[in-house]
């Protein structure tokens, strides 16, 4: 499992709370954060599906933990 540091390429959590709040960016975004971590399947999920719900989830982790939500690691 990759270590992580602070999700959206290090950036600031303000900035990365920004980033979260627009669907597409926090849909993108975390996608690319995915694959750098690994997560092929996770990435390929976050691009073709559960779009909305999984915008929501990261939204309030991002808030909460200042990461995006990591349900899968494969």
């Amino acid at each position: 499992m990759a270590k992580h540091n602070k999700d959206y390429f290090g950036l600031s959590l303000i900035v990365s709370i920004i980033l979260a709040i627009i669907p597409f960016t926090s849909w993108l975004l975390g996608a690319i954060t995915r694959f750098k971590d690994g997560a092929i399947l996770a990435g390929i999920i976050r691009l073709i599906g559960l779009g909305f719900i999984l915008w929501i989830l990261d939204l309030i982790f991002m808030i909460a933990k200042g990461q995006i939500c990591r349900i899968l690691n494969i």
